[in-house]
């Protein structure tokens, strides 16, 4: 119940009464595939801080350490957050910021059941591996579609993928890429110089904010699938392999007084014709987590249609859209046709 979490209750709380034909920034469609915005109903919430567990969804999404954006007050939801599994989902500065909640880890298959749970997204830390196995697991016994949003991989690998279709279940994975943010602006460049024939030579991408998703990314040894999967993301694009040394893709630091807001410094060296250099710079300031609630929503919303059509496994349309790591990488463009096309249920 982080600030992801926070931001994708307040725009399914703001978005409620939008209109089927309005066009809202951020989402493919107010009604896509029949489902509105309001569809979505939150049933079930899990969490280990003690702040946020035994408190109401719309309490727990405000209380500290949180601190994105507040852009909709949202009423009681009737929904009890849940005390969680730990596992490694506690990294070493996140905490020394909160308590732990004491009492016993809940049954999270059974909650799932007994609250007809469609569709379950992990906004777990970067870094839970042991935790999103876990969480994983209680997915598939409860027989709910997953959402995967962080860089822990199982929408993209095969033995997840054959879990979820031989439990006839759908996933969309791996790693949330936001709506404008500074994975999909790299790639657009990347493809940007690829299509007008310029040779890209070195790239980096340096990140930095001040929410615990970037504490907890102090730790080196967390941030090994998150470097991963945004490095992937981008170098898919290159079109020609580059020299490791010469891409650095990966967050750089923590800043405290930004809060959710992230900063992302892009820096491109190109030859062009006649071997003449080129060198471009982009600076990128977002809020992070509401970056990528609407995304989230339309992912949500294609796993209900899955679920309705009987589609199982890994959704390689949806995933190469909405993730950063999907099983399949295509180019944004043909992605989005993909999508729109699955949605069509073409």
């Amino acid at each position: 119940m982080g600030n992801c979490a926070s931001a994708l209750v307040q725009g399914v709380h703001f978005y409620r009464h939008a209109a089927e034909g309005e066009v809202v920034p951020g989402l493919m469609h107010v009604n896509l595939g029949g489902y509105h915005v309001s569809d979505i109903e939150f049933s079930a919430a899990f969490d280990i801080d003690a702040n946020k567990v035994g408190q109401d969804l719309a309490a727990a999404i405000v209380a500290a350490p949180n601190n994105t954006i507040q852009f909709a007050t949202v009423p009681a939801t009737g929904v009890t957050v849940q005390r969680g599994n730990t596992l490694d989902g506690l990294g070493k500065y996140v905490g020394e910021r909160i308590t732990e909640a004491a009492g016993p880890v809940a049954d999270v298959a059974r909650i799932l059941r007994e609250t007809r749970t469609d569709v379950v997204v992990s906004y777990l830390p970067v870094g839970s591996e042991l935790a999103t196995q876990w969480y994983v697991e209680q997915v598939l016994a409860a027989g709910c579609g997953f959402v995967n949003c962080i860089p822990v991989f199982i929408a993209s690998q095969p033995g997840w993928q054959q879990r979820f279709r031989e439990r006839g279940l759908p996933v969309i994975g791996d790693d949330i890429k936001s709506q404008v943010g500074a994975t999909i602006t790299h790639r657009t460049l990347v493809n940007l110089f690829r299509e007008r024939g310029v040779r890209l030579d070195k790239t980096y991408q340096l990140n930095f904010g001040g929410n615990t998703d970037f504490l907890n990314m102090l730790e080196r040894e967390r941030l090994a699938s998150k470097k991963i999967s945004k490095t992937n993301a981008v170098t898919s694009q290159f079109g020609a392999p580059m020299p490791a040394d010469n891409v650095h893709v990966g967050p750089s630091d923590y800043v405290p007084w930004l809060q959710d807001r992230k900063w992302c410094h892009i820096y491109m060296e190109g030859t062009t014709f006649g071997n003449v250099p080129l060198k471009c710079e982009v600076k990128l300031e977002v809020w992070d987590s509401p970056n990528s609630a609407g995304v989230v929503i339309d992912a949500v919303r294609c796993i209900k249609l899955a679920l309705d059509r009987g589609l199982a496994g890994q959704l390689d349309a949806p995933s190469s859209y909405f993730m950063k790591s999907p099983p399949v990488q295509y180019t944004d463009h043909e992605a989005r046709e993909r999508t729109a096309a699955f949605i069509r249920g073409a």
